[in-house]
């Protein structure tokens, strides 16, 4: 049956950034905000706008996040009428190759998107934490009955140079498009997010995919074509939260971040929160002994807390142990912190254990990543 949308989600980026986090692991599988990975954001945007239909273009250590997507049941995507399919770099009759880029890994699976004929193709980073629901998205590109829409953020210009920026005219219809520019025009930045007529969307990567010397990227070379070819290209607006969450800092930035639970990306709420596959599931039940102190901190089962902790996230089996003080600071699964050990400002990896009486970051001037 013929999909209004399908979705594309782009999650084989190696996130060299997050450092020893990503070394032996996809950057979407890395944990996020006491029970979470990173990629279960974009998924559960996909369920809660109704988008039935996902494909998940995984490349770099693929193997334990094909598993982790596995079906799509953690979302609801696995229905009568819902498909999630993990979509790694093949052997085809034409070879094998590695995705070149964000537009050759869409233009390798064309021939899934084929398969579905979708009017519409949802592209997606793997790699952002934020709630959006796509349909309202989706309403704007076929209002201005636009060949593109891309998703939006206005950012500080200071910000603006690490993004692709848009200038708008004030439809917000696309007239210029700047990869990273060093002296921005607007503050309008690329969010990843695009919405394609997948004729359209066809057409331009196998044209791409016959260019020698295209890098094959969306903000390189699909987008700055589209414009010279006076395509229609819309900007929609988002106003709630985002965060790319790709170095050590802006990990633990969007961290502190899920303390708030004003924040738009709603952890707390059952019914439109994100979902995840809860490893937590045959835990032990969370523990705060009568020496602990915890406060403005999220605390995950099977956690034991003998210490004190503050505006800290905790994820599932992690110790505390008495004496212990950790503050500002993301504490993964199965870490521990020995006793009497002081831990301020840090990620801590899963399975990092803190020897009794450490210190680490006392006075520091930035994040500090401690791994095993």
């Amino acid at each position: 049956m013929a999909k209004e949308m399908v979705a594309m989600l782009l999650a084989g980026g190696k996130g060299t950034r997050l450092e020893d986090l990503t070394k032996k692991n996809a950057k979407p599988a890395v944990s996020f905000g006491g029970k979470y990975r990173i990629i279960d954001f974009p998924l559960s945007n996909c369920a809660n706008s109704r988008i039935d239909t996902v494909g998940v273009l995984t490349q770099y250590e693929s193997v334990f996040l094909n598993t982790y997507v596995g079906n799509g049941e953690k979302w609801g995507l696995n229905g009568v009428r819902s498909l999630t399919a993990s979509l790694p770099p093949r052997q085809t009759e034409a070879g094998a190759a590695w995705y070149r880029g964000t537009a050759d890994a869409i233009y390798q699976n064309l021939d899934f998107l084929d398969s579905l004929d979708p009017e519409y193709v949802l592209i997606l980073s793997g790699d952002h934490v934020y709630k959006m629901d796509y349909r309202e998205m989706l309403e704007a590109h076929k209002c201005a009955k636009a060949n593109l829409t891309i998703a939006v953020l206005k950012v500080s210009l200071a910000e603006a140079s690490r993004f692709g920026i848009m200038n708008v005219k004030d439809d917000m219809s696309i007239y210029e498009f700047e990869e990273k520019p060093k002296k921005p025009k607007s503050t309008l930045a690329s969010m990843g997010i695009y919405i394609f007529n997948y004729r359209d969307l066809k057409h331009y990567l196998v044209a791409d995919a016959k260019d020698e010397t295209s890098e094959h990227d969306f903000g390189k070379n699909i987008i700055p074509t589209m414009l010279n070819d006076q395509k229609k290209l819309l900007a929609f607006q988002f106003k709630g939260y985002w965060k790319d969450v790709g170095t050590i800092e802006s990990l633990w930035q969007a961290n502190m971040d899920m303390l708030e639970k004003a924040n738009d990306v709603e952890i707390y709420n059952m019914r439109t929160g994100a979902k995840t596959f809860s490893e937590d599931t045959h835990s032990v039940p969370q523990y705060v002994g009568k020496t602990a102190c915890v406060t403005d901190s999220i605390v995950n089962q099977g956690a034991i807390v003998l210490g004190k902790i503050n505006r800290c996230v905790i994820f599932n089996e992690v110790l505390i142990d008495e004496g212990a003080v950790v503050t500002h600071s993301v504490i993964m699964p199965g870490a521990i912190i020995g006793k009497n050990a002081v831990v301020d400002h840090a990620i801590v990896a899963g399975g990092t254990v803190i020897e009794d009486g450490r210190q680490v970051n006392v006075q520091g001037d930035k994040i500090a990543l401690v791994t095993k």
